[in-house]
């Protein structure tokens, strides 16, 4: 019998080994050990201690504010978010470019630069909070402000995920639909939305887990105020390393806390998300 060479295929990156080992070391050193530090220094703690300092009450409302407001802001980034995918995907108009572009700004801004943009905004005398205030809704200083401020983090998140799946889906699908007698909010809920959905629950769960975690934007229209109910995790864990007395262990208890959360909420929309493609596909 003729022996068959087999050739094995060139490939223009490095092979398996060496990709590997690049992916691994660069995933220890920025992700795993600094991961592992945060434990190593939680861990400094005594159980009872551990308990004492994330069951204080502080804490404790500092990240219902941040869950809360987190998760109200993704749901508002994901109406939001489809309706502005859906206008930069099917409609063609002056500025669309520059509109495209604008989405990715809060990507590009420093989170402290929007966050004092926002509080000068809708304080007392900024336009808008003047303009709310008239009318009985005060923004700055509240709840409200933070789910704003989490909203301009996480609209981008949304739009960019929905994107790309709204332009790969045809209108045909739509217009067979239409010639079949579906209404549009059938056409939408049975057509559209289906295909969307897996992309979507990514785009919230990305707005959610940034929203949690936020800092920068939240603190100064926040107003971080215990008795108002509007201190956030981030700012409890700073104010543990800016005392006079830092307390890195508690520092990284409570965000050992807020790390295991937020991987929790994303692992649950993972799973939904692999549940509905494969709903989707069937």
């Amino acid at each position: 019998m003729k022996k068959v060479s087999v050739r094995k295929k060139k490939s223009i990156i490095p092979g398996f080994g060496l990709t590997m080992g690049i992916t691994v070391a660069m995933l220890s050193l920025l992700i795993l050990i600094p991961l592992a530090s945060v434990m190593a220094y939680s861990f400094k703690l005594s159980w009872q201690e551990f308990i004492t300092l994330i069951t204080g009450k502080n804490v404790v409302q500092a990240f219902a504010t941040s869950i809360v407001c987190a998760f109200i802001a993704a749901i508002i980034n994901c109406i939001f978010g489809v309706i502005l995918a859906w206008v930069l995907v099917r409609y063609n108009f002056p500025g669309k470019r520059l509109m495209d572009g604008m989405i990715e700004l809060p990507f590009a801004l420093p989170t402290a630069v929007a966050g004092i943009t926002l509080t000068k905004m809708y304080s007392d005398s900024g336009f808008l909070g003047r303009a709310l205030e008239g009318i009985g809704i005060k923004v700055a200083y509240t709840q409200i402000g933070i789910i704003i401020a989490m909203v301009f983090i996480g609209i981008p998140f949304v739009v960019r995920a929905i994107q790309p799946v709204l332009e790969k889906l045809p209108q045909s699908h739509e217009e067979a639909a239409f010639m079949l007698g579906a209404s549009k909010f059938r056409t939408f809920r049975k057509v559209i939305f289906p295909e969307i959905r897996p992309a979507l629950l990514t785009g919230f769960g990305l707005a959610l887990a940034r929203g949690i975690g936020e800092y920068g934007s939240v603190i100064y229209i926040s107003g971080n105020s215990a008795k108002n109910g509007t201190q956030v995790v981030s700012y409890i864990i700073m104010q543990k390393l800016n005392a006079g007395n830092v307390d890195y262990e508690g520092a990284a208890a409570i965000a050992l806390i807020l790390l295991i959360v937020s991987f929790l909420m994303l692992f649950v929309i993972n799973i939904l998300q692999h549940m509905a493609t494969r709903r989707t596909n069937a």
